[in-house]
């Protein structure tokens, strides 16, 4: 690599909503850094594509590179979060980030040869690294010499083409967790309906694997079944996802016989997985449907999991619904075992790239066989949906009685 291409000066962005690797990305991208290429300068955009565009920024100061390894204890995001699509120049404008009849883009791209960077990293789901992707395009067209790249969080895992996103294995563990306590609400009153919203807003894959990771703690727990705490009370009864279509009168008719056998009935439900149906009821009854800057409906205020529970609720006869989201506990966690091996593949990779200046997403690319690499930018959007013909996602709709 010729020494005259070599960065001098890297930034790093976290956007999107959260996920439980940034903290972990961050401070592994700096450890990276530290390891190979100590003399690199790193500074830290605030509250992700708003700080950029305002040029509010941390610098990474010999300190913070010492303290970097404590950063994989903690969820969240230390250097802040913001949604902000670029390309949307009517929203930046009206949140104060630009003036009227500035680009975005440009301002980005001009804020970043401002501050010296040569490589950006972006951390964030696909609305992120299309951001991404945007802002290289304008590079490239502009000739500004500046290198992206983006790595891939989203508890959701829904971004083609790459096979496990950043921070979702530990998300489904802890809604796993989150769950394991709200269960024993049933007991708090008779013909109890309780309804697990779990995010994943076009993708079910995470209300599946935090089910599965439920049912595999409740496999290792012992039961007492002669004074009511069986297995089948705690048992999972109903997982509902964007991807799959029901006959909600089946399974109400079905859920009923449980209810009827156990006096309770536990749902997992895909915060996603009702949304057509509520956006139909609240357009036809003339109601505005709230989107945010990139034009998805705002999920926590509709309020998918009541729909459910409304509906259900008066089908199966439950005395009392209670619906209880882990999204923002699961989401917010630190970053599991697993999770932190893929980040730090994620992030040794992602340095090794700046340093030969190869923009892209850092990802196992499913349509190369699953290596990991930079995955070009045009490649890369999110909505994959979950494959409900996945064998354990099968087998667990066989073994709660869901299954046909």
């Amino acid at each position: 690599m010729s020494t005259s291409n070599r960065p001098k000066k890297v930034a790093l962005l976290t956007a999107g909503g959260l996920a439980p690797c940034l903290s972990s990305a961050i401070g592994g991208l700096i450890e990276r850094y530290t390891e190979m290429a100590p003399d690199i300068e790193i500074i830290a955009y605030r509250s992700g594509y708003k700080g950029l565009l305002l040029g509010d920024s941390y610098k990474v100061t010999p300190e913070v590179r010492a303290g970097a390894p404590l950063l994989h204890r903690f969820g969240g995001s230390p250097i802040g979060n913001s949604r902000v699509k670029l390309t949307n120049v009517k929203d930046c404008v009206k949140r104060g980030l630009v003036k009227e009849g500035q680009d975005p883009q440009k301002v980005a791209a001009d804020q970043l040869v401002k501050d010296g960077v040569d490589v950006l990293h972006t951390i964030g789901g696909d609305d992120t690294n299309t951001a991404a992707a945007d802002l290289a395009a304008f590079l490239a067209r502009n000739q500004y010499g500046l290198t992206v790249i983006g790595i891939p969080k989203t508890i959701d895992n829904d971004v083609f083409p790459i096979r496990q996103s950043l921070g979702a294995w530990t998300a489904a563990e802890q809604g796993a967790r989150y769950f394991s306590n709200v269960v024993a609400e049933h007991g708090a009153n008779p013909r109890m309906l309780i309804v697990h919203e779990v995010m994943g807003r076009s993708c079910g894959w995470l209300t599946a694997a935090t089910a599965r990771q439920y049912r595999q703690m409740l496999s290792l727990q012992e039961f007492v079944p002669g004074i009511g705490l069986s297995r089948e009370r705690l048992e999972v009864h109903g997982v509902y996802i964007p991807e799959s279509a029901f006959d909600i009168a089946a399974e109400a008719a079905r859920l009923k016989a449980v209810m009827a056998r156990v006096d309770n009935v536990n749902l997992f439900v895909s915060e996603g997985a009702g949304v057509e149906s509520i956006v139909a009821e609240m357009t036809a009854k003339g109601q505005e449907v709230p989107r945010d800057a990139f034009g998805h409906v705002k999920l926590d205020a509709i309020n998918p999991g009541k729909w459910f529970g409304d509906q259900f609720g008066k089908m199966i006869g439950a005395e009392k619904v209670l619906v209880q989201k882990s999204g923002y506990f699961a989401r917010a966690a630190a970053a599991n075992p697993d999770d932190l091996r893929l980040i730090k593949g994620c992030c040794d990779l992602a340095v090794e790239c700046a340093l030969r200046r190869e923009s892209g997403v850092i990802g196992h690319d499913e349509d190369r066989g699953g290596v990991l690499r930079a995955i070009e930018f045009e490649r890369i959007k999110g909505g994959k949906p979950f494959d409900v013909k996945t064998p354990w996602y099968g087998k667990l709709l066989q073994e709660i009685g869901q299954g046909a």
